[in-house]
């Protein structure tokens, strides 16, 4: 098993009450220039979770989380309005687990700071 990600997140389908599989998840997090840099990828199991976002420790900073849902209701034949959600978020405490879930649908989302 791998280990756990400092950053994880899980994907429930709200419209269908289950969770989000194989939805393709990225990680940046934003540069001095005002860039972003690629940490991480991955795609969220049977249970909508990603846990092996990225592998050792974080650093204080802003991060974004992309989730490309286009694909995941394509694949259901369900036409949406967003295909991808960004969610950006800012670490102060190092010593902290972050997990962002998101509260998924065709045609709007919702997300908060988990446990």
């Amino acid at each position: 098993m791998s280990k756990r990600s400092p950053i994880t997140s899980h994907i429930l389908d709200v419209s269908s009450g289950k969770p989000a599989a194989n939805v393709s998840v990225k990680i940046e997090k934003q540069n001095s220039q005002s860039g972003w840099d690629k940490l991480g990828e991955g795609v969220t199991n049977s249970d909508g979770r990603i846990e092996t976002l990225i592998t050792g420790p974080v650093t204080q900073g802003v991060y974004r989380l992309e989730f490309m849902t286009k694909s995941y209701f394509e694949q259901r034949k369900i036409k949406s309005f967003y295909p991808s959600v960004t969610v950006v978020f800012e670490i102060a405490s190092v010593d902290e687990h972050y997990h962002v879930p998101l509260l998924l649908s065709p045609y709007g989302y919702s997300t908060y700071r988990g446990s």
